[in-house]
């Protein structure tokens, strides 16, 4: 594989290499005789900057040590690169892994303490919306820290949003961080967009990703709340106390968090050209998900899925369902 070969440095960077890494790397399978001096002056970098990067082709096993009879050698990129993609993959797969672990550990702590009150774990159960926003009411004037929030779905309801405004005030006026995630789908909606910048104004800070798996609230890492019903959160909420039961919630939102775009950043695409929403509806779709169920967990209309999955058709070639599927594996879209 010639080095031509090898798309731009994002790429690369996505390997774990920093920019200044990958040019020294390029260099020195173009010259692989070239000594730190020549490899600086050729880049017009300091020599000390070069060292540092060789250090670090070492430590990606990219560049074999010196030893008694051979100076440096430069690894091949069908050997080197290769190889660490294939660890790349493999950490990428250990981190789905624990969001799965920790979305399945939702749903089993959750219906193991619906009906137990041990004496250091608790549950109780809010039995309307109205006793749902007065305790959230409650608890946004007794916060010392921080409010996080998952806010499931597309648009959010015109009385949730009114509701939620004076605690949110009251909070941020005492110095509490309020960080809330939203669906990518909510920018579709006026109201919940001119409420996600009305909370940014005041120094709320709001990311968002393709999908949500429940509605939550976390209120200083100790009190959470999640919906009786996740389908209709009307319909009342549980609110958890003990470590158990909160650990879990606060390492799933942490998760979501760190894969969030910040709110006012357009939308990103990937190497692939896909955007998240695209991404997730591919894996949903993976899945066994029916346009109508996709749409719902997307927070998205029908008929704006059927127009994405037509359009990731049109540019995978593909003339069915099935051919896409089979397509986006190829591509590794998915």
């Amino acid at each position: 594989m010639m080095i031509t070969d090898i798309e731009g440095g994002a790429v690369l960077q996505a390997l774990g290499l920093s920019a200044l890494t990958e040019n020294v790397y390029r260099t020195l399978l173009a010259e692989p005789d070239w000594g730190v001096d020549r490899i600086a002056a050729d880049l017009h970098v300091s020599e000390a900057a070069t060292r540092e990067a060789l250090d670090e082709l070492l430590e990606l096993t990219l560049l074999r040590p010196a030893t008694e009879s051979h100076t440096p050698r430069v690894v091949s990129p069908e050997v080197g690169l290769t190889r660490l993609l294939a660890h790349n993959q493999t950490q990428l797969l250990f981190r789905q892994q624990q969001l799965e672990s920790t979305r399945t550990a939702i749903a089993a702590l959750s219906a193991e303490y619906i009906d137990r009150r041990p004496d250091d774990e608790m549950v109780l159960r809010l039995d309307s919306l109205e006793a749902v926003r007065d305790r959230l009411e409650e608890l946004a004037a007794t916060a010392t820290e921080e409010c996080l929030s998952l806010m499931r779905g597309g648009a959010v309801r015109p009385d949730s949003i009114q509701a939620g405004k004076h605690p949110n005030q009251v909070a941020l006026e005492r110095g509490v961080v309020i960080r809330s995630i939203f669906q990518d789908s909510f920018r579709n909606d006026p109201d919940t967009l001119r409420y996600a910048r009305w909370l940014a104004d005041l120094g709320g800070l709001t990311r968002t990703v393709p999908l949500l798996p429940i509605r939550l609230v976390i209120v200083d890492r100790r009190i959470a709340l999640v919906p009786t019903d996740p389908s209709d959160g009307r319909r009342g909420a549980l609110e958890l106390h003990g470590e158990a039961l909160i650990q879990p919630l606060c390492a799933l939102f942490d998760e979501l968090w760190r894969s969030g775009a910040d709110f006012g950043q357009p939308t990103l695409r990937d190497d692939q050209d896909l955007t998240g929403s695209e991404r997730a509806l591919l894996q949903l779709l993976g899945h066994g998900h029916t346009d109508q169920s996709a749409a719902r967990k997307l927070g998205l209309s029908l008929r704006t899925v059927r127009r994405m999955m037509q359009d990731l058709m049109q540019r995978l070639g593909a003339e069915s369902r099935f051919q896409a599927g089979a397509e986006a594996v190829r591509k590794d879209w998915l």
